[in-house]
Parts: structure tokens; sequence; C-alpha cells
């Protein structure tokens, strides 16, 4: 992931500097002051200290946006989900009660300590 941000890094500033040069030669002086457009740009920032006024400047913009976007935002919410699934099903396995039977995934019934000491008991005489 790390060198697809690298490489879209790069060609982003170099498209930008092409577009935004003539236009703005202090702005995008050159390709590693694009970097820093191309950075904010694709972390979705946006400070507006650097912005593409051209027409063709607008377009590559808003195409590194989208792509920002896809990098960054959507992984984000994607593991924020999985950190939710987890916990729900932590607090779950919490709030159940008594003990699931490891082979079919009944439920069993009594309290939970009565049954573990039961098996302990079962797993001592089995040896």
């Amino acid at each position: 992931m790390l060198f697809t941000i690298i490489i879209l890094l790069i060609t982003s500033a170099g498209l930008m500097y092409e577009a935004e040069h003539d236009a703005q030669p202090e702005a995008f002086a050159s390709i590693p002051d694009a970097m820093w457009w191309g950075i904010v740009t694709l972390a979705t920032v946006g400070y507006g200290d650097i912005y593409p006024i051209t027409p063709w400047g607008k377009l590559i913009g808003s195409v590194v946006v989208i792509l920002g976007i896809g990098l960054f935002a959507l992984p984000a919410g994607l593991l924020a989900m999985g950190f939710v699934q987890v916990q729900a099903q932590r607090k779950e396995a919490e709030h159940s009660p008594g003990l699931v039977c490891p082979y079919c995934g009944r439920q069993i019934e009594g309290r939970s300590q009565d049954l573990e000491e039961e098996g302990r008991i079962l797993e001592w005489r089995m040896r």
C-alpha cells in the first residue's frame, strides 16, 4: 500500500506541476513543491494554501481527491467496522448464559462454574 501511495504521489505531483506551473509559478515551482499539494490532497486534509486554478489542474485535483478517499478513508472505515464487530462478539460472549458444546454447538444448561468443575473431573477420570 505504501508503494502505491508513493507512486500515486509522484505521478500526481508531476501531472499537477505540468498543468499548473505556467499559471502559478510560485505555488508549483517544482515537482517537489507540487508534492506538498499531493500529500495534502491525498490525505484529504486540504489546507487551501495551494490549489489548482486551471481546468486541467482542477480535473487532476478531483481525481487525486477521489483516489485519496479510496486509499485512506475507506480502509479506516473498514478497520473501525472490524473493531466494532469484535467488541460486539466479546459483549455477546460475556452475556451468554451457560456453556456451548464444542462438538454440536448446543447450549448446555447449568451454572458454568459447576459445569467447568464436572469437565475437570471427567477429564481427570479419563486419564
